[in-house]
């Protein structure tokens, strides 16, 4: 396996994109009147173009702004930033008049956030965008994860330093601080963290699921989870049990329904702090990082003998207009040369990566060396294995150029280059669609601290996909190998009723040879996830009884609410 290790690369890239002409359409054309003369009233007269609008010329551009902020730029600022960007920001964006000055607004606004100004990579927006996928993949219900309480909370501040969870609710002993005494309650958590910027210290944040369906929203009245709160008599504090108060009491005004107990009247007095935490929390977070200027610097290749090495884009779904791309290269070890040191036999691999538009605007680099270590006595037994590095890239959908250049390190002038196209698809609304179909010979989950990030990581699952040699190659594996296939489906239709999903996913293990089907199983949604918009299917099949031969991995999503069917495959040997 390969270790990450900052570098800086001595080699780069050399965009050799083909100009492509375009027009721009204005939406406002001005037209210069001819000019009409005027008599002379000997007083200064009022600029038309200063005069105040009326209401009706003010409300018809405020649809013309909003008609034109539409698409990719809309949903990056009601979807992608909802939560993080200032009110100033976003008033500023919507005065934009055209896409390049929206396009800069958004490099700038992630470049602001980059906790390392020096860095071509921008772990602001790489761990932001890690915690949308997370909230979409872990707080879906009857509605995309990050639209929830807790994916709101969890994408500004990140995961909680310890969680509270009461997933069935029922019996339930009241601390004294909400006035004590036993009772029952609907599904809540209770996230605490040790202390939040521009929030304070020691912050316990409730959410509660009282229609039972996975739909846990904020709440600051912590007797919103007591299910028996309208239930004469039941459920009643430890002062309301000995006669000293009434439970109608309870609802004599005031943000919270706890009711009195022995510490009624100082939690009386925190109740306005409850409603000013809820504004801090619902609050973008504050620009910590100043404004950058400056981008990469281009540099020539140098000439050398080819540096072979293989590269697989897949396509995973953050938001509706978000996607993340894990980028995988696979070296053979035989093609690095390899220096032996006190028994060591180690190789360096210096990896330069780089994403631009069709206008030749760079969007995303990525710059790593990467080393191989194999003690001096096995290398010869090594050099027919595959080195992986992995690189996860947020995009935008569209059309994008893809570079990337490794030079060996203990042999200067042997440098490789790999350049393609790179089409990013688009997740539409309502559409039932799928990520790209991975297969890999390992698959595990990572523990809490790993969720999301890391080499190989997508959600909760470390995948490193096999690489083919060319796109009409198949991926091989060996007999005594596993075969693990990761696939999301996204956009099931969520019954009103029931706020749960109703499909089934079939997979299937095809012999290409005779087109015969050698397994096949059925899922029902509801065992991937019975409340969300968005399933994972992962599986593992041993290949011990699968003959040498070509196959496919076939995975089939039939949506019974909508209708619609989707299908993936992906062609593999077993030799």
């Amino acid at each position: 396996m390969m270790s990450n290790r900052r570098s800086f690369l001595a080699v780069a890239l050399v965009c050799g994109l083909i100009p492509v002409s375009s027009s721009r359409l204005f939406s406002q054309q001005s037209a210069t009147p001819k000019a009409q003369a005027q008599p002379s009233t000997g007083q200064d007269e009022p600029d038309p173009l200063k005069r105040q609008r009326s209401d009706k010329e003010q409300f018809q551009a405020q649809r013309e702004v909003k008609k034109e902020l539409k698409g990719a730029y809309r949903t990056w600022l009601d979807q992608d930033v909802a939560y993080i960007i200032s009110d100033e920001e976003r008033k500023a964006f919507k005065n934009l008049s055209n896409d390049e000055e929206r396009d800069a607004f958004i490099e700038t606004f992630w470049l602001r956030r980059n906790p390392n100004p020096d860095s071509p990579e921008n772990e602001f927006r790489e761990e932001h965008y890690r915690r949308i996928a997370y909230a979409n993949e872990h707080f879906a219900a009857g509605k995309p994860g990050w639209k929830t309480d807790r994916g709101h909370i969890y994408i500004a501040f990140g995961k909680p330093d310890s969680t509270d969870s009461h997933p069935s609710g029922g019996a339930y002993q009241r601390p004294i601080d909400e006035g004590g005494g036993e009772t029952s309650t609907f599904p809540f958590e209770t996230w605490h963290y040790r202390y939040l910027e521009g929030v304070g210290d020691n912050i316990d944040i409730e959410f509660v699921d009282t229609c039972m369906c996975g739909d846990y929203h904020f709440t600051i009245d912590r007797g919103e989870k007591d299910a028996l709160l309208r239930v004469p008599g039941m459920g009643l504090t430890q002062w309301e049990q000995m006669g000293m108060a009434k439970k109608q009491d309870r609802f004599h005004g005031g943000p919270e329904t706890l009711g009195t107990g022995p510490m009624a009247s100082s939690q009386q007095s925190k109740e306005f702090d409850r409603i000013e935490l809820a504004a801090k929390l619902f609050a973008p977070p504050p620009v910590k990082f100043k404004d950058l200027e400056g981008f990469m610097s281009e540099h020539k290749i140098m000439n050398g003998p080819p540096f072979p090495f293989d590269v697989r884009t897949d396509f995973v779904k953050v938001t509706d207009n978000t996607v993340l791309v894990p980028v995988t290269l696979q070296i053979r070890n035989r093609d690095i040369t390899f220096e032996t040191k006190n028994g060591v036999a180690r190789g360096v691999v210096n990896i330069l990566g780089k994403v631009t538009t069709i206008t030749h605007r760079t969007v995303q680099t990525f710059e790593d060396t990467v080393e191989v270590e194999q003690p001096a006595e096995l290398l010869e037994k090594s050099l027919d294995r595959q080195s992986i590095y992995w690189k996860a890239l947020p995009l935008l959908p569209g059309a994008y150029r893809l570079d990337i250049a490794i030079k060996d390190v203990h042999n200067p002038d042997h440098m490789g280059l790999y350049a393609r196209s790179l089409e990013v698809p688009k997740f539409y609304d309502e559409k039932l669609a799928t990520s790209t179909l991975i297969l890999a010979d390992q698959m595990a989950a990572v523990d809490s601290h790993s969720i999301g990030a890391g080499n190989c990581v997508i959600g909760n699952t470390k995948i490193c996909p096999r690489v083919s040699s060319a796109p009409a190659v198949p991926i091989s594996f060996k007999r005594n190998q596993q075969l693990n296939f990761w696939m999301q489906v996204y956009n099931l239709q969520i019954n009103d009723q029931t706020k749960s999903n109703a499909a089934t996913v079939t997979y299937q293990i095809i012999d290409t040879a005779t087109n015969n089907v050698i397994f096949e199983k059925q899922l029902d949604s509801k065992e991937l996830g019975a409340h969300s918009d968005q399933l994972t299917v992962e599986k593992s099949l041993p290949m011990a009884g699968l003959q040498p031969g070509k196959y496919k991995v076939t995975i089939k999503v039939n949506d019974e609410i909508s209708k619609q069917e989707i299908a993936q495959s992906a062609p593999f040997v077993v030799e």
